[in-house]
């Protein structure tokens, strides 16, 4: 077999490697045996064998995402969504990194979509990325989707976006410390100073953001870690991050008819808050249940999620929506079965009333 030498750049992932290469991942990951498995975070200098025998040719099409998709991802992607679809800056991470906003649509109904609230929790990224390229494509075509005329959905709607709320939280998930600048010291505490962060759900500060939320806050916050955490720690206070801040403004601005809110895994879509969610809210949830063969219920064992926050906030409908079945991260092989069961909900949620 020949090989090649590759030096690893900063953002380089095995699996991103192999596909900008075209070489299947076993065979990357074969011939570099030094590296425990798959999931081994790489050194940026390092070098890695590359085989140039076992070239195939790779389709996003058959195989769904076929690596790692964060905010290096984003950043590229975003530049390619206009002119139908608005993308802005919404607000800073921790760590300084953009959160990008996507809005697309003229209508009075508005809509908000969010997702990648945990870091391991980024296939949802990749979902909603998908979904605003093909809304893209069959708006400018004027091409039905699922029964839908998009054209018609796009006078009647604005739908906003934020494909990525804790970009920092991806980044420690998929690069590992190497692909931090800053407060390298305070993240490795907080993980017991143990190198492998596939189970960081928090911001960069050891925030988990969907524990954030003035809803409950408090009673929530006595059952969880009282300092910073890899994961359920609420914060000293309830909105204390820039990444919370954001979103909060965001929705206090636009005051959303209703808000579906991603997270994985269990294939679960929770609807209520202390009943103080809409009558309607029940019928919508088993309409979306229906579509993607997800089970609604009412609400959780948890509080001051983004979801209660809205229901608490506007008494509008807001959903909790869990794709995918597993442990978190989800591999990417789960890309295919989110994208086929969480298509259909995200397009029958826009067609709900408007309750603003």
């Amino acid at each position: 077999m020949l090989i090649t030498w590759y030096e690893v750049k900063q953002g380089d992932t095995q699996a991103k490697i192999a596909f900008n290469h075209k070489v299947r991942l076993e065979a990357l990951t074969y011939e570099n045996k030094s590296n425990p498995a798959f999931h081994s975070y790489l050194k940026p200098g390092t070098f890695l064998r590359i085989p140039t025998d076992n070239s195939y040719n790779l389709s996003e099409k058959d195989n769904g995402c076929l690596y790692e998709y964060g905010w290096r991802e984003l950043e590229n992607d975003r530049l390619k969504v206009g002119p139908s679809i608005h993308c802005e800056k919404i607000g800073l991470s921790v760590l300084g990194k953009p959160i990008w906003l996507f809005r697309t649509g003229t209508g009075k109904k508005k809509i908000f979509i969010s997702a990648a609230w945990h870091g391991n929790e980024w296939l949802n990224t990749w979902l909603l990325m998908k979904f605003l390229q093909e809304w893209k494509k069959r708006l400018s075509k004027r091409k039905n989707w699922f029964g839908l005329n998009i054209e018609e959905l796009y006078q009647n709607v604005t739908l906003f976006v934020v494909p990525l709320v804790n970009p920092d939280g991806v980044e420690l998930v998929q690069e590992g410390i190497y692909g931090v600048n800053n407060y390298q010291q305070d993240i490795l505490q907080i993980n017991e100073d143990f190198k492998d962060f596939r189970h960081w759900s928090a911001n960069a500060s050891g925030v988990d953001l969907n524990h954030q939320w003035p809803a409950d806050w408090h009673e929530e916050a006595a059952s969880s870690p009282g300092r910073p955490f890899f994961r359920h720690f609420g914060g000293y206070s309830p909105l204390s991050e820039p990444e919370t801040k954001a979103i909060h403004e965001l929705s206090m601005k636009e005051g959303f008819s209703h808000v579906i809110a991603l997270h994985s895994q269990g294939e679960e879509i929770y609807w209520g808050y202390q009943n103080q969610e809409p009558e309607e809210s029940k019928e919508l949830a088993n309409r979306l249940a229906k579509v993607s063969s997800y089970r609604a219920v009412k609400t959780a064992d948890s509080k001051a999620g983004y979801k209660d926050w809205f229901i608490k906030e506007f008494k509008r409908p807001g959903f909790t929506v869990e794709t995918g079945t597993g442990q978190n991260p989800l591999p990417l092989e789960a890309s295919k079965r989110i994208w086929i069961t969480c298509l259909p909900l995200l397009l029958e949620s826009i067609t709900f009333p408007d309750f603003s």
